[in-house]
């Protein structure tokens, strides 16, 4: 599913694209040369001879970069911190152009006859040896290194350039280089292509199509048996058993966090509830619960508009909403929809789809749909202080990417140390017990009467006396035209609402990725735009009818809204609940843990840029 957003900037609306743009159209029309070029984020115009871009180099680099990314194997901690030092990288350079400003990796004073000129030249070197090193030994580095290629020649700009030395090309690849080698010990394994053999799984494999589950802890982590293990993005594995992604990542060199000293966690959030406890169980049940809300036939629907799912209380699941959008002034109108498609469309829309830039790279495309909406608008400020593009990219992608490699290593750091189990192991675990909380209508307990002829669990007659959950029954033969659809099954059986091929991330649960990183992007934009609210008040991604995944839907177009960056964050969280990979429990102690980086890495990150 594509994260096109269409942010509202005024009276008439800007619709920037914050999503992925067709790479291989966009580069290859820009070695053709043609007069104008629009739409994509590296569009070049092509005047008497000279290559002006129509984006600063830092969003058109950015934006090869997601590319890559979402090329590659969808590691976030990899991409995460990949992203981080190509914003260093750009922002260093920048700062050496900056009397007031200092560098990361690298301070030095540059100056030049004309300074914009060789600042534009030396980021793109700068970012075109980051990437070319960091990319060219994964997944589809052969189309990726070729974008770098011609994104660099589509900026009028010659390899060769890097040999004259003192030129801006030469210190831009300086730049990257200093970052290359001061960061390849940093912890993640990068030489052993960040695999860490060291971490073994307490439980054996779930083998996902057999029903039941055997668990030596019940509190840890279960590594899937999938039969054939696909990634978000296509890419089919050797392996059908997963294996435990970044488990040393909580080691790596961060931006602006220090380690907890009485357990060396680069954060700790406190232990997750565990078995044995009411909270367990009711996590684990909860998440059960809100699969039986998939049901596309049941009728029901919610109000998702800003005013009744906005303004979340930190830490909790209360909604206070907004009365007023603050640049209208006018109340945020009823948005009612088809609860079904709001928790499928949510658990696809922040999962990323077949085309996943991961976590990271989502809030980067977020973050620059926010800064084409300011800039047509006239109103690009940091901190209050005007600026023009160049200046907002590489303050913004500084911040938010310092952030979000800070906050890999805080939450791999904490699910590594934690080894918390997902939901398929938990509520098939508790299932097979009968240890869910029963809930009419949605968790059961199979009697002889509920097995009878015309009963609500006759087909499931031979299981008397076990549980069964209302839920989503799995991904059918033909996602494009066929419903998976909700109804009585084995909890023993239960699934998430995900890809066969996928079921759950390869990594421990406790806490959520997508609840920590969207969280401290969300304060990052809050900062340093001065603004918790997206431009126009309000931000809006639509999804037409045929636009799932994992099965037919929606019913009907469904337009998700967001009026505060916080907003979008929360539901990215709550997002990993409906989709069945996390409880409640990793969902806010993840938002918690990227509140607290978000704020942290602004700070570290205006010490920067100077007065």
């Amino acid at each position: 599913m594509d994260t096109d957003v269409e942010v509202e900037g005024g009276p008439e609306g800007v619709e920037r694209s914050a999503g992925r743009a067709h790479s291989w159209r966009r580069w290859l029309l820009a070695l053709l040369v043609v007069a104008l070029m629009g739409g994509g984020l590296a569009a070049v115009r092509y005047q008497q001879g000279r290559c002006l871009a129509d984006h600063s180099v830092a969003t058109i680099w950015n934006e090869a970069a997601l590319d890559a990314i979402r090329r590659d194997f969808p590691a976030p901690t990899v991409h995460s911190r990949n992203l981080y030092h190509l914003s260093v990288a750009m922002w260093d350079v920048w700062a050496a152009y900056e009397p007031t400003a200092s560098g990361v990796f690298v301070d030095d004073k540059r100056a030049d006859s004309d300074q914009s000129e060789a600042r534009s030249q030396a980021i793109s070197f700068a970012a075109y040896r980051l990437l070319t090193d960091r990319y060219s030994q994964s997944t589809g580095a052969i189309e990726s290194l070729s974008q770098f290629d011609e994104t660099l020649e589509s900026l009028c700009l010659d390899r060769d350039m890097i040999q004259v030395e003192g030129s801006p090309a030469a210190f831009g690849a300086a730049v990257a280089d200093a970052i290359l080698d001061e960061s390849v010990d940093d912890g993640s394994l990068e030489a052993s292509g960040y695999v860490d053999p060291s971490y073994k799984p307490i439980n054996e494999p779930l083998a996902v199509d057999e029903p039941g589950v055997e668990m030596a802890d019940p509190n840890r982590w279960q590594p899937l048996d999938l039969g054939e293990q696909i990634t978000q993005n296509g890419q089919v594995l050797d392996d059908p058993v997963q294996e435990f992604i970044g488990p040393n990542w909580g080691y790596v060199t961060p931006f602006a966090i220090t380690p907890d000293p009485t357990n060396g966690l680069p954060y700790d959030p406190g232990p997750p509830p565990l078995y044995g406890t009411d909270e367990f169980a009711s996590g684990a049940s909860d998440v059960a619960a809100l699969s039986a809300k998939l049901d596309s036939l049941s009728g029901d629907v919610v109000d998702i508009s800003p005013a009744t799912l906005g303004n979340v209380e930190l830490g909790t699941y209360s909604a206070e909403g907004w009365d007023t959008n603050p640049t209208t002034g006018e109340p945020y109108p009823t948005n009612l929809v088809p609860e079904a498609d709001y928790g499928r469309i949510i658990a696809e829309y922040w999962a990323d789809g077949p085309d996943s830039e991961t976590p990271p790279g989502h809030w980067n495309t977020l973050a620059t749909g926010v800064g084409d909406t300011l800039e047509a608008d006239g109103g690009l400020a940091i901190d209050g202080e005007e600026v023009d593009r160049l200046e907002w990219d590489v303050k913004v992608m500084l911040a938010m990417n310092g952030a979000l490699h800070d906050t890999a290593i805080a939450v791999w750091g904490a699910k590594a140390y934690y080894d918390y189990a997902r939901p398929i192991s938990m509520i098939r675990y508790l299932g097979q017990q009968g240890l869910l909380v029963d809930s009419p209508g949605v968790i059961e307990t199979i009697t002889s009467e509920s097995a009878s002829a015309g009963g609500p669990h006759a087909h499931l007659k031979d299981h008397v006396g076990e549980q069964a959950v209302y839920a989503w029954r799995g991904e059918p033969l033909n996602p494009n035209a066929m419903l998976g659809g909700v109804g009585w099954i084995r909890a023993a059986e239960w699934l998430p609402y995900q890809r066969q091929s996928f079921v759950s991330p390869a990594f421990a649960a406790y806490v959520s990725g997508h609840s920590g990183f969207s969280r401290s992007a969300a304060e990052v934009l809050t900062e340093l735009t001065g603004s918790p609210f997206f431009p126009g008040g309000l931000a809006t991604h639509t999804v037409e009818p045929g636009g799932l995944l994992h099965e037919a839907g929606p019913t009907q177009a469904v337009t998700l809204q967001w009026a505060t960056y916080r907003d979008a964050a929360d539901q990215a969280g709550i997002s990993r609940l409906y989709g069945g990979i996390h409880v409640a429990a990793d969902d806010l102690a993840g938002r918690i843990i990227g509140a607290e980086i978000g704020v942290m890495a602004t700070e570290r990150a205006r010490g920067y840029f100077g007065e």
